[in-house]
Formats: structure tokens, sequence, C-alpha cells
């Protein structure tokens, strides 16, 4: 059973904004951007390239900081916090799934794993069996001895999900993580985030798949970086 959304939200943005340039060679990438996103929620962010959708999604993931406006991240004012702050906080409660995967070639699926572990502080030995618990929930158990190069496209993305997930994060922000893939692996690794959603996980997926998008349970549209549209689709 899906969980239904909790009632706080554990991302509000308020009119971020974000520019590049002075005068006039300034351009806007973000331009007034809301929006509340509560626990259990699966949202796809859709637009056309170029419309400041993964400028918004580093914003949300503290990749990056604002021009203007307010971001809270499970109630906390991201404005407020020195840097070391900001890392701690993005540590904790956001974990990232890109479309490049990013794992290190000469670690195995296990080390690649635990890489975020050592930065939260746990031991080794509890770095190892949270790392092949998050293994197991992507079917990828019997991988842990392999490196990166000796595995197939959508299990290297796999990896790069358990990876996300091995922290214990609040939420999930996946940049185009089906865009290096095939369309019947990509499939696979949305099922993926669906059942990761239905666990409850708060997910959060940048897409110009308008198929992929109609996956989650809300889709936000952006162009010329302005949310222009939100919408249930699944609920």
């Amino acid at each position: 059973m899906v969980k239904a959304p909790g009632a706080v939200p554990v991302i509000e943005a308020r009119r971020l904004t974000k520019r590049y340039g002075k005068g006039g060679a300034a351009r806007t990438i973000l331009d007034a951007a809301s929006l509340k996103v509560r626990q259990g929620e699966f949202v796809a962010l859709v637009g056309p390239s170029g419309s400041g959708k993964s400028s918004l999604m580093h914003i949300l993931g503290l990749l990056d900081q604002p021009t203007s406006g307010d971001l809270m991240i499970k109630g906390v004012a991201c404005s407020t916090l020195r840097s070391k702050e900001v890392a701690r906080l993005r540590n904790r409660e956001i974990g990232f799934v890109f479309q490049s995967y990013n794992l290190l070639p000469r670690l195995t699926v296990l080390h690649n794993i635990e890489l975020p572990l050592v930065y939260a502080g746990l031991n080794k030995r509890d770095r190892q069996e949270r790392a092949l618990r998050t293994l197991e929930r992507v079917g990828l158990s019997d991988k842990r001895g392999s490196l990166p190069d000796e595995l197939s496209g959508g299990e290297q993305q796999r990896v790069a999900i358990a990876r996300a997930l091995a922290a214990g994060p609040s939420i999930i922000l996946a940049d185009e993580p089906t865009g290096a893939l095939d369309t019947h692996t990509g499939e696979g690794i949305i099922r993926t985030m669906v059942s990761l959603n239905k666990a409850g996980c708060t997910i959060l997926i940048v897409t110009h798949d308008l198929g992929i998008a109609k996956q989650a349970s809300r889709v936000i549209s952006i162009r010329d970086g302005r949310l222009v549209s939100d919408e249930r689709v699944n609920a």
C-alpha cells in the first residue's frame, strides 16, 4: 500500500530565482519558482532542454544556491546555514541519482555504496551491513564485489540508486536517471523507483520524457525558468 503524503513539506521553495551574469548580460535561469514536496510523494519535474529543471534540482539538492528566494528542507531554513551545516544537511537528508551514474571505477559496487556512509561517520561494520541491505533492495546482492565497468548500464544505475538510499535520506533526487539507458532498461529503473516510493521514499525526478513522468503521482512542468503547471496524475 502506498503511504499517504505527510502533512509537513520535506521541501518548501519560495520564489527561487537564479541569475547568471550582470547588467545587460544577465540571464535568468529560474524565475520565482515556488513548490512544496511532502513526505512520500513521487514528483516528476518536466520541461524541454534549457527550461531550468536541472538548475532547480541542483538548488533543491543544496548543490547550488539561488540568487534570491527561500528554501527549507524538513523545516530548516537553508539560507541561515554555514557551508559545513549545508553539507551535513545534504548528506543526512538527500540522496542523488544522476544520468551518468557517477560511480568510482576503481571501487567495487559495495565500496561505492559505502562512500556516503563514510561521510556520515559510520564504522566499517555498520557501513558494510547497510550497504548490503540497500543492494538487496535493488536486487544486486550478487554484484557486491564487481567493478562498475563489469556491470550493464541498468545495473550501474541501480547501484547509484542503492548509494543514494544508503544513508537513509528523506528525499531522493534523480536527474534524468534513464537518459543514458535504452528504453527497456530505463523502464526497469523507473519500476525500481516506483517500488521504492511505495515503500515510503520521497522521490523528485527530472525528466523530459512524459511517459516516465506519468509513473509519478504528481507532475510539475517548467518552461523558461517558470513553473507553469502542477498536476496530480495517479492519485
